[in-house]
């Protein structure tokens, strides 16, 4: 069962920074607000479905969460193009068009850089397919605070599977040893500890609107990126 925290990790778990050479972050919900994510999806998809078909955005949203289920945890789930065709509305599009709702998680900025203060490599991790990425770049220049943006998709496999991380390191020459990776997904996190990276930390408020989440047994959690310095 997970336990909720109410302070930050341990000191047994504060990052040894001198031993840490590069850090992978996750993107929505880590680095970005994971609202803008889940108000495209639970609200202004299903708006827009709902709009293409008829019917209400209650009736939208209740069709759509069993479709969406499906294929959660895969390639598919964080493909826009496979949601283009599959619900007949241009999802890159109507990011595009909902782009100001998109905004850094708070400290994110200021911990980014603080790592390129200390020389340490910084990638950025994630599932989301390259034209969302292009779309979230655009609105927040989020690339100028990275060494290199990888994608899930330029992988082959979502992060939730081991072959993942095992492509990752041997692709972008990292030491598993020696690498520091913050992410807020429990299937994710599991992952990279299976894959033995040597620093783990999971978000416990992705979404700045939510209240904090519970801990993952095992794996210490921070609110906010700044908790780590």
């Amino acid at each position: 069962m997970d336990v909720a925290v109410d302070r930050p990790f341990p000191p047994d778990d504060v990052p040894d920074w001198g031993q840490v050479e590069t850090v992978c972050l996750d993107m929505d919900g880590t680095v970005l607000d994971l609202r803008f994510d889940n108000y495209f999806w639970l609200e202004a998809l299903p708006r827009r479905y709902a709009a293409l078909h008829g019917i209400s955005a209650e009736a939208a949203l209740t069709s759509l969460m069993p479709r969406f289920d499906a294929w959660r945890g895969t390639l598919e789930w964080y493909c826009v193009d496979h949601w283009t065709e599959e619900l007949g509305i241009d999802v890159t599009a109507l990011k595009f068009e909902l782009r100001e709702h998109i905004r850094y998680l708070p400290g994110a900025v200021e911990f980014l850089d603080r790592l390129g203060a200390l020389g340490k490599r910084r990638l950025l991790t994630t599932n989301a397919h390259p034209k969302s990425l292009a779309v979230k770049h655009g609105r927040t220049g989020i690339g100028q605070h990275f060494d290199e943006l990888v994608s899930a998709h330029d992988i082959g496999v979502p992060k939730e599977s081991p072959e993942f991380w095992a492509r990752l390191t041997a692709r972008h020459a990292i030491d598993p040893a020696a690498t520091l990776f913050v992410d807020d997904s429990p299937a994710v996190l599991r992952a990279a500890r299976e894959a033995g990276l040597r620093w783990i930390y999971q978000v416990l408020q992705p979404d700045s609107t939510q209240p904090p989440r519970a801990r993952l047994p095992g794996i210490p959690g921070v609110r906010v990126l700044a908790e780590l310095v």
